[in-house]
């Protein structure tokens, strides 16, 4: 297994194929220690039935998080992944009792036979709904849309919904991903690329062995899906999370998932008033995760100098989806639209060999990318704390996918399908929406586990202030 790695599984079982190779990447790309891989315990078996190691990948990404806790606050005892609840972790974590959340997806959102392949339109914002719409002019209904979908090439219908202001992606295979300008400019980029920010922030507060991050400020500027799984980690472990989101933004399907720990308010950045008011937030922060596209924080006067100027010693945690450098830097994205990009969708339909594009089993990209942001802020903390400058990290869902896609699925493994009882808590969560039952958490350290002070909340439902003095 390599690095003195213990694993616990069952007699017979197939052996871990990629989570350590995935993880020896992770750790390269976050700096090395500071925890050693030797305290890190994989436990369970089985996977997600992929044509990719999914569930690898999420034991990786979450161990990758786990171990970079257990270096900054300096904990003791093993660091234990358990695979199959790594998994769940990456479907949902919650199961609501007598009350059912809202329909995932928009109702024309999807994958269309276009005249020469296939594309994706994702339409649950009301605005690029109306885009695709537009672009389409016809019914708000599937079979009007399939129908006029039809008759547009895949990549011109692509370009012309992004250029109304909307999101969708065509389906590529992999050799021609490879090929793309774009696919080659995120095989060029590190999974984590790491720059210095000027200034150098007072102390830590003192770890506490139950919660290590009590006392760590983090501002969270993110939305679906990566950045609030990030902060949800952070937050599992004593970090005060303040998230910010602009007036109106909903995310109905979402919010008992990821604002779980979180203080949710709401500040317009397009405002003057907002900006100050942000910039003051900022002064008090210790991290701020963002996953605005490239360049539209510093066309609000918010880019990185400014915000190093407001806060010296700044952990700095960028996300994008479709990379940082080549043409389609500050494109617009989503973990499905680039796994239909990145030859994800096209080889699970030739591995089940089916009609369709077949997706990944969970939205794997947002979930290893938000516990590769989460460990990305450890990181940069344990720099600040040993008396380094501030730092910035970026990273993107393309770059994951590029990772993900070098390790397929081992044969013969024990498929994880769904939860079982034994997987949740066993006691009811209360939430705003009604009572429901939360995954036992993924990862622990010693006797150290994931707790939440106070449960999930609606966005804007706080005030756009720090809870401690």
């Amino acid at each position: 297994m390599g690095w003195g790695m213990s694993v616990s599984r069952e007699e017979g079982a197939a052996p871990m194929t990629y989570a350590t190779e995935m993880l020896a990447e992770i750790r390269a790309a976050l700096g090395g220690d500071p925890a050693p891989p030797d305290r890190l315990r994989i436990e369970g078996e089985g996977a997600l039935p992929s044509a990719f190691a999914v569930t690898d990948l999420a034991t990786a990404s979450i161990a990758a998080a786990g171990l970079a806790l257990a270096g900054l606050a300096d904990l003791r005892g093993p660091v234990r992944v358990d695979r199959r609840r790594a998994s769940l972790w990456f479907s949902t974590s919650l199961a609501p009792e007598g009350w059912a959340l809202p329909p995932a997806w928009d109702p024309i959102a999807g994958d269309y036979r276009a005249a020469d392949g296939w594309i994706r339109l994702h339409t649950n914002a009301p605005h690029h709904r109306a885009a695709a719409l537009g672009v389409l002019a016809c019914a708000p209904e599937p079979d009007a849309v399939a129908a006029a979908v039809a008759t547009w090439r895949a990549d011109a219908l692509e370009a012309a919904v992004l250029e109304a202001g909307g999101c969708a992606a065509a389906m590529r295979d992999g050799a021609a991903w490879a090929a793309h300008p774009q696919g080659r400019a995120v095989a060029a980029e590190p999974l984590v690329a790491w720059s210095d920010l000027p200034g150098r922030a007072g102390p830590l507060p003192d770890p506490n062995a139950l919660r290590p991050l009590a006392g760590i400020r983090v501002l969270d500027l993110t939305r679906i899906l990566a950045g609030p799984i990030a902060t949800r980690f952070l937050a599992g472990f004593g970090a005060e999370v303040l998230r910010i989101d602009p007036p109106l933004w909903e995310e109905p399907t979402l919010e008992p998932e990821v604002t779980l720990g979180k203080r949710c308010a709401r500040l317009d950045l397009k405002s003057p008033a907002g900006r100050a008011q942000f910039l003051d937030l900022l002064s008090g922060a210790d991290v701020l995760v963002h996953g605005y596209r490239p360049g539209a924080l510093d066309a609000l006067g918010l880019g990185q100098a400014a915000r190093a100027q407001a806060r010296p010693g700044l952990v700095d945690v960028a996300l994008c989806a479709y990379g940082w450098g080549g043409p389609w830097a500050g494109r617009r994205g989503f973990d499905s639209l680039v796994q239909m990009s990145a030859g994800i969708a096209a080889l699970g339909q030739r591995w089940r060999g089916a009609e369709r594009p077949v997706p990944l089993p969970v939205q794997a990209l947002d979930h290893a990318t938000g516990y590769l942001m989460a460990a990305a802020a450890l990181h940069g903390l344990a720099r600040r704390r040993a008396g380094g400058p501030g730092a910035a990290a970026r990273l993107s869902l393309a770059r994951t996918a590029a990772l993900l896609a070098a390790h397929r699925q081992a044969p013969h493994v024990p498929e994880i399908v769904k939860p079982e009882a034994n997987d949740f808590q066993p006691h009811p969560e209360q939430t705003p929406w009604g009572p429901a039952r939360r995954l036992k958490p993924a990862v622990a350290i010693g006797p150290t586990t994931m707790a939440w002070p106070h449960g999930t909340s609606h966005l804007g439902s706080a005030d756009p202030l720090w809870a401690r003095a």
